[in-house]
Parts: C-alpha cells; structure tokens; sequence
C-alpha cells in the first residue's frame, strides 16, 4: 500500500462560484488504482460530485440563495460578515472520497468534482488531496 500527497490551488472571481476541477486533480494523480480524498482548508467552500450542465450548476446557487437567505440576520456576522458562506459550507461539504482506476478519478459519466467557492472572491484557496493504493 502506497500513501502519496499532493495539493492544488485555487483562485476564484465571484462570491459564489462553481468550478470543475476534475481535469486538475486527474493531472496530480499519482497512483494506479486506490482511493482519493478531496479535502477543501476552507470553511467557506466546498468540494462536491455532480453533473457539470449549467441549468443544474444554477440550480443550486439558486437553492442555496434561498435555504440561506439575506433576509435574515445571523449571529456569526458579528464577527467577519459571512454567516451565510460558512452556512452554505454545512450544508455541503468540505470532503469527497473518490476511487481511481487506472490512474483517473472513476467516476460514473456525467460526474464531475467541484470546488465551491462561497465567500469569494479568494486567492489561493488549497485543496488537499491524499491518495491511497497501488
């Protein structure tokens, strides 16, 4: 059994933005076969597996926009102004754990992995990534 690390960077442009970073993370695989963990260090952000069509990609800022809504007032904003952001963060996660065959994330035909950003726009935004297998 082999344990291998490696991490990617991420800047983002808008307050909430959707980015597919499958192809990254297919690049910085270095094992034949195992398992990956997707770890996002931000409790602003997420790391989710869906379909990468737009209406769906919408959908889900819209769901967000309304499960978290502006009208009301959270207690975190007392202290940096981004209740909504780490809320949204509960919601979905911080974390994938994905197989890998022959070197590739093995994901079913329309999946995609997504880095969310939630509080953006950001520079630098570091997801982990620890590979285990042959």
């Amino acid at each position: 059994m082999t344990i291998k690390f490696n991490s990617l960077k991420i800047n983002t442009n808008k307050n909430f933005e959707i980015i597919d970073i499958t192809s990254k993370i297919n690049e910085l695989i270095n094992i034949d076969e195992g398992i990956i963990s997707i770890f996002s260090k931000h409790s602003t952000s997420a790391i989710v597996v869906n379909e990468n069509e737009a209406g769906l990609l919408d959908d889900l800022e819209f769901c967000l926009d309304n499960i978290v809504s502006d009208k009301f007032s959270y207690s975190h904003d007392r202290i940096d102004n981004n209740a909504m952001s780490h809320l949204k963060s509960f919601l979905l996660s911080s974390s994938e754990c994905l197989p890998i065959k022959n070197a590739k994330l093995d994901l079913g035909t329309w999946q995609s992995v997504f880095f969310i950003e939630l509080d953006g726009p950001r520079d630098n935004r570091t997801i982990t990534l620890t590979m285990v297998g042959e």
